[in-house]
């Protein structure tokens, strides 16, 4: 008997890996899932396949419409789950609580947790984005953080997390990728998402390959409007399926579909999330998928550029093979939708217990059938732990990158009462990106900071000038997430062509360090400085890795995860 059958009766907690084997999963039959299905309404089946979000900082109202309308959709069995968007971890481990106890069916709590749980929950442990695990180069590190993401999500009662992202980040003008992936190259991307998706599947957390069929070659975000993906099924089997191929190979439990068209291969813009040639067709059956499948949230503009209203989104999804339908602006309303779309024949009740069956099953392998509730007392001993702190300070260490450094002016090598001069380059207005870097090198040196922005001014431009004229030094940062010279860029020429005079204004000798904490892309812009250093992520332990590189305490080490265009 292969071990899944075997632990089918036995088990009190998630599988082991070497019981996980996702065809056997799929086809088990679990007393507990079947007399489920059996006991289920039609409605009550529907319902488990609506993932509903919730703002975990809205908990302490009891007349919050939103805590009213979850808690009323969890009782009367209309959602099958819910998604964690904002919050802390306590106040979220005790709505996970609440929404469990009244709903019948043990619910499937979910966040997008690609760098931690911090990303959603204050509290946690905050890693670097994807980019910056590849540039480490260090799978091990990228199964640690899967293990680290998986043991706080547990804590908190969260069971799915929507990463990685697989998406081959092909096209340096993605606006909605790029240091989100692991990168450009197949064998690297493939490394690292498996060691991550690993980490998180062996500590009982669901993994989620996404954006199927692949995200990476567009130049259009699907938060806001619908991206289109040119490449025909040869090119998508040589480069994009690849990392899909190879994470259900592993065993991935579930993957997402995109919201972006794919002529190509369905014919129409429609959205591969929406069309049977790709979920059903291209990820169910050819590429041999049996777990789940999940939207990418319903309520993305991409989905509102072909006329049809949500309702009729949330019908075409489940036709097109999707198990789960996440984060619908309109939960009940969409679950009347589908409730309808079933009891009129356009689909049939076999269908819907196909899905159901499959959220059952994993819920099953969660072990939420014997255990649905998390000890919130126990927060402090797994969240945000000062181990924790250090697996993610390693990956930010290890993953810094000197793209260049031509005339070898690291480390700065400079007395801390140096005059440096940090500009912060902003590509819109009103951010704040680099107060907190700023404070950081302000303890180093005697820093004088000054934000350029679109809406910069002659009068910044001339104190800048001012400025760089008495510097010993300057440190150029940005955060800026997408560089391509074929896309229009938000930075005004103003901006670029001062940032490309500097070395002009500076006083001869002084040395200039551009840090990019987003993009690698962003340094092909601006030849003229010869040392640049890219962190691929601005949190706090990314900021402590420069600041010590300046300081000649650390020797960066990372390797570029993509290729750069040439100046």
């Amino acid at each position: 008997m292969h071990p899944a059958h075997a632990a089918a009766s036995t088990s009190v907690g998630p599988y082991t890996p070497a019981e996980l084997n996702v065809d056997q999963l799929f086809n088990l039959k679990v007393s507990w899932v079947e007399q489920t299905l059996r006991d289920m309404s039609l409605r009550e089946k529907v319902g488990q396949m609506i993932v509903a979000k919730v703002d975990a900082r809205r908990h302490d109202s009891v007349t919050d419409p939103e805590y009213l309308l979850i808690s009323r959709l969890a009782k009367e069995g209309k959602i099958g789950g819910i998604m964690f968007l904002k919050g802390d971890v306590k106040s979220a481990a005790m709505l996970a609580n609440h929404f469990q106890s009244i709903s019948a069916v043990p619910l499937l709590v979910s966040a997008d947790m690609e760098r931690g749980l911090a990303m959603r929950l204050d509290g946690a442990t905050e890693f670097p984005a994807a980019m910056a695990a590849s540039a480490a180069g260090d799978p091990e590190l990228a199964r640690k953080m899967g293990e680290i993401i998986a043991r706080e999500a547990h804590a908190i009662g969260i069971h799915q997390n929507y990463a990685p992202i697989v998406d081959l980040n092909i096209n340096p003008a993605n606006p909605v990728i790029n240091v989100r992936s692991f990168g450009d190259r197949i064998p690297l991307v493939n490394a690292m998402s498996a060691a991550f998706i690993d980490g998180m599947q062996s500590s009982g957390l669901v993994a989620t390959a996404k954006h199927f069929p692949g995200h990476g070659d567009v130049t259009v975000d699907s938060h806001k409007a619908l991206p289109v993906l040119e490449g025909d099924r040869k090119r998508l089997e040589r480069y994009e399926l690849q990392p899909f191929q190879s994470a259900i190979s592993q065993g991935v439990l579930s993957v997402m579909v995109g919201h972006l068209a794919v002529p190509k291969l369905t014919g129409s813009l429609e959205p591969a999330s929406l069309s049977k040639k790709i979920v059903t067709g291209l990820l169910r059956n050819d590429l041999g998928f049996k777990g789940l499948i999940v939207t990418d949230a319903l309520n993305m503009k991409a989905l509102q550029s072909g006329g049809l209203t949500p309702e009729e989104v949330a019908v075409k999804a489940v036709e097109a093979g999707n198990d789960i339908l996440l984060y619908p602006e309109d939960p009940e309303r969409t679950f009347e939708a589908v409730c309808a779309a079933v009891e009129s024949g356009k689909i049939s009740e076999r269908r819907i217990d196909k899905s159901v069956r499959r959220i059952l099953l994993v819920k099953h392998w969660l072990g939420l059938d014997r255990q649905k509730l998390v000890d919130a007392s126990q927060l402090h001993e797994l969240v945000g732990t000062s181990q924790s702190a250090q697996v993610a300070r390693q990956l930010a260490e290890k993953s810094l990158t000197l793209v260049s450094d031509r005339d070898k002016m690291l480390p700065l090598g400079l007395p801390d009462s140096t005059r440096v001069v940090n500009i912060i380059l902003n590509d819109r207005s009103g951010e704040t990106f680099g107060n907190s870097f700023a404070r950081r090198l302000g303890r180093e040196y005697a820093v004088s900071s000054i934000r350029l922005t679109p809406a910069s001014g002659a009068k910044t431009f001339r104190e800048a000038s001012m400025l760089l004229s008495k510097a010993n030094a300057v440190v150029l940062t940005t955060a800026i997430q997408a560089w391509s010279r074929s896309m229009p860029s938000r930075l005004t020429e103003l901006q670029r062509d001062f940032v490309r005079s500097l070395p002009a204004i500076l006083p001869k000798g002084a040395p200039i360090v551009f840090v990019s904490f987003g993009t690698p892309y962003i340094f092909t812009a601006f030849p003229e400085i010869s040392t640049t250093l890219c962190a691929y992520s601005s949190n706090g332990y990314s900021q402590e890795a420069v600041i010590k590189t300046l300081k000649g305490e650390l020797v960066p080490t990372g390797q570029l995860p993509v290729s750069l265009e040439s100046p």
